[in-house]
């Protein structure tokens, strides 16, 4: 009989491409990695790892065993969330990640009320950008993650994962009080292409994103917060795009204007297709949608 939990050790090894990568994806020690595969060889009576270097690689019998061990632990998951909703349970553990806006202006409020309605359950958040919570959520390290894309630049959501949207988040212009468009209800993204501009930091997704709304815009500042950039938009310094979820608090000194076009961004929920079943991913996505229209 093969080990289910060897087989899970061949998945992550398969995954994480090395014995330390799958050792530290499983909270284990590389000697505890490398005992399982041994025992596994001993089960299915193949060889399964192969001297690379200083590394291993899996042989091609490994590869179709990690291939058949995915759906084997895919199915799984499916079984233990028909047993959790048959018992009609929420309890336990969910591990939640999101991007920084929606961890400040959804996770709060959902969280409360998950607290509130179902005191057995234990969430445990980061703060993940999308290219690191989709991954965890198909390595099982993350039950669910609340990310974002753009419909002209779509996440890819890998297969075995499914997703739901959440809210379309509309981007408005934050300027100076002391700017001449401050007392514009709507100002045109064409006007604004000379100005100064503060961005968000080099490499992530939403400077990306700006340098393809307004190309060329000359960018004087940089912040990973929304609260940082509209402190420096409040001192003079810059004008900012701000989505309209979690903008609060907004320094004096800073006004908002629509833009035409209208700059939007899609913020969607993403978990594991075995567990789209279970009561805790179900009850998750209830409080976020609950946070959403609060």
């Amino acid at each position: 009989m093969i080990s289910l939990e060897r087989l899970r050790v061949l998945r992550a090894l398969a995954t994480a491409g090395s014995v330390r990568g799958a050792a530290a994806h499983l909270h284990v020690t590389t000697s505890a990695v490398s005992q399982q595969m041994a025992r596994l060889e001993r089960e299915v009576g193949q060889r399964l790892l192969e001297r690379n270097g200083r590394g291993v690689r899996l042989t091609d019998t490994a590869v179709l065993l990690a291939e058949h061990a995915g759906d084997l632990l895919a199915r799984m998951e499916e079984i233990e969330a028909d047993l959790a909703r048959h018992r009609y349970t929420v309890a336990g553990e969910l591990r939640v990640a999101a991007f920084a806006t929606a961890a400040r202006g959804l996770l709060p409020t959902a969280l409360s009320a998950l607290r509130t309605r179902h005191p057995g359950l234990v969430v445990r958040t980061a703060e993940q950008e999308p290219d690191v919570a989709v991954p965890g959520v198909a390595s099982g390290d993350v039950d669910l993650a609340v990310v974002q894309d753009w419909p002209e630049a779509p996440l890819a959501v890998p297969t075995g994962l499914r997703r739901t949207g959440l809210l379309d988040d509309v981007f408005d212009v934050a300027l100076p009080a002391t700017h001449r468009f401050a007392g514009n209800a709507t100002v045109e993204l064409d006007d604004l292409a000379g100005e100064d501009w503060i961005s968000w930091a080099d490499g992530q997704r939403c400077h990306d994103w700006l340098r393809r709304t307004v190309p060329g815009a000359p960018i004087a500042h940089t912040a990973g917060e929304h609260g940082t950039q509209l402190a420096l938009v409040a001192a003079g310094l810059g004008i900012a795009l701000t989505p309209r979820l979690g903008r609060d608090p907004v320094p004096d000194g800073v006004r908002f204007a629509a833009v035409h076009p209208a700059p939007v961004r899609r913020v969607f929920a993403v978990w594991r297709s075995g567990a789209a079943r279970h009561p805790t991913i179900r009850a998750a996505l209830a409080a976020l949608r609950d946070a959403v229209r609060d």
